[in-house]
């Protein structure tokens, strides 16, 4: 079998409130670590959420 091209990773927010996303990317084409501009309830407004692993 040959091994999957999208992997689940976890988008945990800069604004140390705990909270995450859980999305897909495609590990070939997008190499490097993901960084995405989208809305934290916690904090409650828009901040950067970084890629991290999915323990």
């Amino acid at each position: 079998m040959a091994k999957a091209t999208t992997i689940k990773i976890r988008l945990v927010s800069t604004a140390d409130t705990g909270y995450y996303y859980v999305a897909k990317k495609n590990s070939r084409t997008m190499t490097e670590k993901m960084v995405v501009r989208k809305y934290d309830p916690v904090a409650r407004k828009h901040v950067e959420f970084k890629e991290a692993k999915i323990k």
